[in-house]
């Protein structure tokens, strides 16, 4: 098993639980690769957003590889939304082998340059590093260690670091569970993941303690044929969400939703069209 991000810890579990639930909000994604450098630029437009919205795009995003035809670093993310937000984002693997060099902005304060560096150059582990270039001190360190079937990893910030946050997942054939502390160990989320078939999963997740005591979800993805993902789940409010993803062709994918409010009677509808 391969060593993850700390975030990431549970990820085996919550892609069939939170990824790809369209269940409120009409949007249209278009990508589109160009011959600029190989720089590719994405689309987000929310359809039909009410009567007093614009129909602009809602994000534009942009990514170059080998800007001005530099190999040396590649940007990312340059993206500005609705709002005249911006974030950028560079990074290099060019220093050293195994390293990655990291820098985030919001292109408008100098307090919000974020710089970080992530290491992959010994086998089975991942070692991470972010920091405020204003407010250094003001850092997080991930470390993540995979050993047989079994990954462990820690993340630490100034305020922590007496007792860091920690997470085990293990993968053993069709069966995944993961568990992380965080909070001094006073907030703890588990999770499991079955594969029943090659086209069934089913994955379950569970809080206990912290903001997010009791919550819960289960949940159901099934891919029918290539190309075709259907998925339900549960949360403990009793609502009710549904989901279908289809690649109608090549570069075209749908993807719609429903949720339904079982305490309130309440439904609601999300479709999402992606053109690559």
């Amino acid at each position: 098993m391969a060593p993850v991000k700390f975030d990431d810890i549970a990820k085996t579990a919550t892609e069939v639980l939170k990824d790809d639930y369209q269940t409120s909000g009409y949007q249209f994604n278009a990508k589109q690769k160009t011959s600029w450098d190989g720089a590719v630029i994405s689309t987000a437009v929310d359809l039909f957003p009410g009567k007093d919205s614009c129909m602009t795009p809602a994000k534009l995003t942009w990514k170059f590889p080998t800007p001005l035809g530099s190999s040396a670093f590649a940007i990312d993310k340059l993206e500005m939304d609705k709002s005249g937000g911006m974030k950028l984002e560079m990074s290099s693997d060019k220093a050293y082998k195994g390293l990655k060099l990291e820098c985030k902005s919001d292109l408008k304060s100098t307090a919000k340059i974020v710089g970080g560096c992530t290491y992959t150059g010994i086998a089975d582990l991942f070692l991470k590093l972010e920091t405020k270039a204003t407010k250094p001190q003001d850092f997080v360190v991930e470390i993540s260690k995979a050993q047989g079937p079994a990954t462990v990893a820690a993340k630490l910030t100034p305020a922590n670091m007496t007792s860091p946050d920690v997470g085990v997942r293990v993968l053993s054939g069709p069966f995944f569970a993961s568990i992380v502390a965080k909070e001094a160990f006073s907030a703890f989320g588990a999770s499991c993941h079955y594969k029943a078939t090659s086209e069934l999963r089913c994955a379950a997740t569970y809080a206990y303690g912290g903001k997010e005591n009791g919550s819960c979800s289960v949940g159901v993805a099934y891919e029918p044929k290539k190309g075709t993902v259907l998925k339900a789940k549960v949360h403990e409010d009793q609502s009710i969400h549904c989901s279908v993803k289809h690649v109608l062709s090549k570069g075209f994918t749908l993807l719609g939703g429903l949720k339904y409010d079982t305490a309130k009677g309440i439904p609601s509808y999300g479709f999402k069209l992606n053109v690559e």
